[in-house]
């Protein structure tokens, strides 16, 4: 399967529905919702919608079905992203080749339009009651709001930040952050968007372990790329880069044999973690 061109067909779909769920940036509060705008367009890499897609797919749904997940999940992504990048946080100035958010408009309206893109995902999700039903909808709302809470992504931010405050860095510690700030929301991605293809409980466990394997190897692999940065939360900096490797490595191969037996509907999953995870290693 050639996901690169997967990924361009469906991520063409999740642009369009992005687009048209954002206000637009000359509605009062014209700063705010241009500031929401920004770093959802030009889009990154689009990796969680992705795999909301392929989840629904691997659930012998059509992959529509599960836009408005796929845009929820892309738009809680962007949130965190916005917060991170703060002066408070990771304090960055530049995010996809562009000024932060922070940068361009002000840390006060950065914050705000973190805070209106969340509130948007979950009125976003809420929308495809009507196409999927009330009971998945309300499954994927608490699945996603458990995947971005205190005990998973902004509970691994917090830990992460602590690493600046000293302590040792060990393998147990590092892959902590990254089960919690990464693999949680792609785990949620991918079962999410079973969900509401119509998965059964036990397609969704599944779906679920082969989410959070793919994006522990994932974010390892970022550790990698990031390598020349020499964070204090990165894999590298306890394994090295040989180590970092082989453990993403290993990691992908426990997810893929989680999927063997899905055949075809489980394609899309298979070549998104090998494109993910392999990028850089």
């Amino acid at each position: 399967m050639d996901a690169s061109a997967w990924l361009a067909q469906r991520m063409a779909l999740v642009d369009r529905y992005l687009d048209g769920r954002l206000p637009p940036a000359t509605e009062p509060p014209a700063a705010l919702h241009a500031a929401m705008r920004h770093l959802v367009f030009p889009p990154g890499k689009r990796l969680r919608p992705a795999f909301v897609l392929a989840g629904c797919e691997a659930a012998g749904a059509k992959p529509d079905l599960a836009l408005p997940a796929a845009a929820a999940v892309e738009l809680v992504h962007t949130y965190s992203l916005i917060h991170d990048d703060l002066p408070c946080m990771d304090n960055d100035a530049l995010r996809r080749g562009k000024p932060t958010v922070h940068i361009a408009y002000g840390e006060a309206t950065a914050l705000l339009a973190g805070d209106a893109l969340l509130a948007l995902a979950f009125e976003v999700l809420a929308d495809a009651e009507g196409s999927c039903g009330a009971a998945a909808v309300a499954w994927c709302t608490r699945t996603l709001a458990v995947a971005a809470g205190s005990r998973r992504l902004v509970g691994g931010q917090a830990d992460d930040l602590a690493f600046a405050a000293g302590g040792p860095a060990t393998e147990a510690r590092v892959i902590s952050v990254h089960r919690r700030k990464s693999a949680a929301l792609i785990a949620a991605s991918i079962a999410c968007g079973a969900r509401l293809g119509g998965a059964d409980r036990d397609l969704l466990a599944n779906l679920a372990a082969f989410g959070e394997e793919v994006g522990v190897a994932f974010q390892i692999a970022d550790d990698v790329l990031d390598a020349d940065r020499n964070e204090a939360c990165s894999l590298v900096s306890v394994t090295g880069l040989a180590g970092a490797r082989a453990l993403a490595e290993e990691g992908l191969a426990r997810a893929l044999r989680r999927v063997e037996g899905l055949g075809e509907k489980g394609a899309a999953l298979r070549a998104l973690a090998v494109l993910a995870v392999r990028r850089a290693i």
